[in-house]
């Protein structure tokens, strides 16, 4: 059990280093590739659309077709995705790579391996421990996407300090995401059953992998659409376009801002535990939540680069707080044959919300006027978010807390 957890950590380093080491450049590469802004906005959709679909059919059917081959099967679809758009430009081809394969333009997970992976770690460590685990889960990957984003944002500025051109320079980066996939590959096949679950019997119907807790998910999975339809706005290959046009940023710089960012939201997700543990996953995830998201609404009303830069640092160093909680919750509130599709069906409709945004993001950046509109957006329909799900759920407790309840 003890070599599955360790595995389970070394594969969310590697791939989340690998999404932040794309996510400073993938941008860039596509506009230095003749893309324009609504094309990257509308090809990071159907990037994101189809890792819903993809993720979708392997999240709902890993608990009986096999956690550890749905893991495979990503890495392979990372592995394919990389190559692809490291050897062409062709928008059709792209297309078609973003919507079958596993990339990131975000920064952030995608693709089938958080929920999968977490019910593998729910299966292996106690429900007293879980939150604390996935706390140090995603403060590794979020350290991780850190130096990502700091090394691609700099190989890219040293490869172009040394004569290679932009576009070839952008493009080097792009085998190493590939060459991430194929690491995820050999590892995820040397993992072991310990992450299976055994099937209870069960006469409730079943829907998307789910039975008794079908109606909490679906209820929770609408609200998570609505954030990460305010996060698509605003992911990360977009903001650092942002900064780019406003200020001027080449990618190292770039990068240096990223991995700052990063490593803020890692040590923010690890203090979630402790704090969840005073006031509850559902108080944590909520009142860090919204003050994170008022930041993000002043960075575009700063007139010059430092305070931009430092709102964005600060609104990181609270922003992750309630992913390790909501994660956390998720699990809590489930049987243990529906994690992997509770995790899934959430992940699933985050993706959807969104795959939506990004070509609103695109629209949005080509008005010089509405340039710093999708920044505004994101923040209020988030606060909004926290609002409904603090009413919707404060009073729905996972089993440590209602234990902790009963022992009082």
């Amino acid at each position: 059990m003890r070599k599955d957890t360790l595995i389970l950590f070394a594969t969310r380093i590697i791939r989340l280093f690998c999404y932040g080491f794309l996510s400073v450049v993938i941008a860039l590469y596509l506009s230095e590739a003749g893309f324009s802004e609504k094309q990257i906005g509308l090809l990071f959709t159907f990037t994101l659309a189809g890792d819903a679909f993809i993720s979708l059919w392997l999240t709902t059917t890993a608990d009986r077709f096999g956690r550890k081959r749905a893991l495979v099967i990503g890495a392979v679809l990372m592995l394919g995705a990389g190559l692809v758009f490291t050897l062409t430009n062709n928008i059709v081809v792209l297309m078609a790579a973003a919507i079958i394969g596993v990339i990131s333009p975000s920064g952030n997970e995608i693709g089938p391996f958080l929920s999968v992976e977490q019910a593998g770690l729910s299966q292996l460590i106690p429900n007293e421990k879980r939150t604390k685990v996935f706390a140090w889960y995603n403060m590794v990957g979020s350290f991780a996407t850190a130096t990502g984003a700091l090394t691609g944002g700099w190989l890219a500025q040293i490869l172009q300090g040394n004569g290679w051109a932009e576009l070839e320079s952008y493009r080097f980066v792009l085998m190493g995401y590939a060459a991430g996939g194929f690491l995820l590959l050999v590892l995820f096949m040397g993992i072991s059953p310990a992450i299976e679950v055994a099937r209870a019997a069960s006469k409730e119907k079943h829907t998307l992998g789910l039975h008794r807790s079908r109606n909490v998910i679906l209820k929770l999975s609408a609200l998570f659409a609505l954030d990460a339809f305010a996060g698509g706005l605003i992911v990360q290959s977009m903001i650092a376009y942002w900064f780019h046009e406003t200020f001027g940023v080449d990618t190292g710089t770039l990068g240096g801002i990223f991995f700052g960012a990063n490593l803020l939201a890692g040590i923010s997700a690890l203090l979630a535990a402790p704090l969840a543990n005073k006031i509850g996953l559902i108080n944590t995830m909520v009142f860090t939540h919204i003050p994170s998201n008022m930041l993000l609404m002043l960075v575009p009303l700063m007139p010059t680069l430092p305070l931009a830069i430092g709102l964005l640092l600060l609104r990181f160093s609270i922003s992750q707080m309630d992913v390790p909680t909501r994660q956390s919750y998720t699990m809590a509130v489930v049987s243990p044959d529906e994690r992997s599709a509770a995790s899934g069906v959430t992940a699933i409709a985050r993706s959807v919300g969104a795959s939506i945004s990004p070509t609103l993001t695109g629209i949005l950046f080509s008005i010089p006027a509405l340039f710093n509109a999708p920044l505004f957006l994101a923040g209020g329909l988030k606060i909004t978010y926290d609002l409904l799900l603090f009413r919707e759920f404060r009073a729905v407790k996972p089993p440590e807390e209602s234990r902790e309840a009963v022992k009082s």
